[in-house]
């Protein structure tokens, strides 16, 4: 399954270059995971794009599989030591423990297709974790350049996960403040190529995500930048 809509190469690789820079984010991410993980873990990185998280899970010892459909980024990753394929489809059924996939669902043409092979790729009991953007009016120049085709809603990213047959642990918004800078720079930015400010986004990862995950704690619920959802896929029945 390609993550890309077109399944063409990536076209917001200088996105993700400067999104490495965003330490209390990418921290925050990479946390998600690790609080999941115990040794002998089999985990595939969904959407692997540059590395951010493969490479510091790999240097932790994780036995990580790479999935990233972008040529250029293959080489990368492989460069790197990162065991990477194409296509989810190249690995076996209930052959993994934990899938991670952030930021990558809402380039996928058909999500739901994706999600029924990730639950086909997880081990009864296996757990799938996914962060997408939310809220469509949200939606701006940003999301035309890295080739976003939608933003999700906390009830239809729900429906859609239980449709590929996994039973949904937690779904909550993320990044509340978030949502407000968001719509700020939907506003002021609209006449944008769709580029990150490099500047900008280190003023907002070091004086504002901090407190938007403190205010989170009120507000998941109902409101925020993204969408986390954690569910697992049931064992299987017995005969």
């Amino acid at each position: 399954m390609s993550v890309t809509a077109s399944g063409a190469d990536y076209t917001g690789v200088d996105n993700l270059e400067v999104m490495a820079e965003a330490e209390n984010y990418n921290r925050f991410l990479l946390s998600l995971v690790t609080r999941h993980l115990a040794p002998g873990l089999r985990v595939a990185d969904f959407g692997a794009g540059t590395g951010t998280f493969a490479l510091p899970l790999r240097g932790q010892g994780v036995d990580i599989v790479a999935i990233e459909p972008d040529t250029a980024l293959q080489a990368r990753l492989r460069q790197a030591g990162i065991a990477t394929e194409r296509d989810a489809a190249a690995l076996a059924d209930a052959s993994l423990d934990f899938i991670y996939t952030f930021n990558v669902l809402e380039h996928i043409a058909d999500d739901g297709a994706a999600l029924r092979l990730l639950a086909r790729k997880l081990k009864p009991g296996g757990r799938l974790l996914v962060y997408v953007p939310a809220f469509a009016v949200l939606f701006t120049q940003m999301d035309h350049k890295v080739g976003h085709l939608r933003r999700y809603r906390r009830g239809g990213l729900r429906a859609l996960v239980r449709g590929a047959g996994l039973a949904v642990d937690d779904v909550r918004y993320v990044d509340s403040l978030g949502f407000f800078a968001t719509l700020a720079y939907r506003v002021l930015k609209s006449n944008g190529d769709g580029s990150i400010d490099r500047r900008a986004l280190r003023l907002y990862d070091r004086l504002i995500f901090p407190p938007s995950r403190i205010l989170d704690r009120l507000l998941s619920p109902w409101l925020g930048k993204n969408l986390l959802l954690l569910a697992t896929k049931p064992a299987a029945s017995p005969r």
